[in-house]
Formats: structure tokens, sequence, C-alpha cells
């Protein structure tokens, strides 16, 4: 006889799961009460990053169900839902949504379903992209620097020049600059190109 657990998440300590359980008691799931797995977690954390998550994936065995009330249980967005179906499928456990009248995720209709939870999340990435761009667009357009600020101010670049072509090593360079050698010796190979052309 297949075991059932359920997994019930919030993200922070003044929470309660109390309700994710009653509501998974109503939709008929009788489940033991060490089978109710609990945690207080963000659900910005990728759920097989999860410690509670993560034990139970490790309990759990082919023919057993996982109930959750709601999708973004699972997961932190529709890619990492989708990931974490999948894994669960390939052990053979079976994972029912009760948010989506409790279907099987990893039945023929559940699949369909993650299908479309694919294509959200192949959408929701686009977009992102898509910002992206735009706001960088936006910002070079406004004349903003992009990209991470200069390690080293006109002065000191000039500085780190001059003690290079002196001959002053790049670790003294660096710690009277007080910056990382790697800065010094990027310096470095960016004026050998320049004099190269």
């Amino acid at each position: 006889m297949a075991r059932v657990f359920a997994y019930c998440r919030v993200s922070t300590a003044g929470q309660t799961t109390d309700n994710q359980v009653l509501e998974i008691e109503s939709a008929g799931f009788s489940i033991e009460e060490h089978r109710i797995v609990t945690e207080h977690i963000s659900g910005s954390t990728q759920a097989l990053r999860r410690p509670a998550f993560k034990r139970l994936v490790d309990r759990l065995e082919s023919g057993d169900v996982l109930v959750v009330t709601k999708l973004d249980r699972l997961g932190r967005n529709a890619m990492d839902v989708r990931a974490t179906v999948e894994t669960l499928a390939r052990v053979g456990v079976r994972v029912h949504c009760l948010a989506l009248g409790g279907v099987d995720l990893t039945s023929s209709a559940g699949r369909m379903t993650m299908s479309v939870i694919a294509a959200v999340a192949e959408f929701e990435r686009d977009l992102l992209v898509e910002r992206t761009q735009q706001g960088l667009a936006r910002a070079r357009k406004q004349g903003k620097a992009l990209g991470r600020p200069a390690a080293l101010s006109e002065t000191q670049r000039f500085e780190a020049i001059e003690n290079l072509k002196a001959g002053v090593s790049v670790a003294e360079i660096a710690r009277t600059l007080k910056t990382s050698r790697q800065t010094i010796m990027r310096l470095r190979a960016t004026q050998g190109a320049q004099g190269a052309t």
C-alpha cells in the first residue's frame, strides 16, 4: 500500500502550517503525523535546497504519494516546481496538488499541466531577459555607467602605469594603491595590448 506524505511550508516563523494540514485532511487524505513534514523557510529557496524537504525526498520511495496544497509549496517559481516534480517522478513518487483539483502531477493530466507550467516558466525567463535588456538600454541612453565600478581612479591608474614602467612589482603597486594584484595585472595586460597596437 502506498505511503502518503504531506509537505507544508510557510515563509516565516510567525506563520503556521496548521491551515495547510487541515486543507489536506479536508481533501480526504489521511496522513500519519510522522509523515507530515513542515518547514519554515522562504519560498525563494529552491525546493531541493530546503533542509526538511531534502530529508523528505530521501525518505520517499517508489509508489509513495506526496500531497501539497499549492504549487508554490514545491518551488520558488515555475521552473523550480517543474524540476522538483520531475525529480520525484523519476523516483516513482506521485505528486498531488490540491489547488489544481488534487491532480497527480505525474499522471497524463498532470504531465499536461506540467507542460503548461514549463511554457509559463519559459515565458517568465524570456520576460526577465527582455526587461533586463530594456533596463540596460534605458540606462545607456541616460548615460549611466554600466557594470562594476572601476577599482582605480584615473589618478591611481596613471600612478600604477608609471610604476609598472619603472619596474615596480605588481604586488608592491597593489599594496600601495590598496587594491588587488589581479587589478594591477589586468591594467598591465590592457597597457600591453594598447602598446602592441
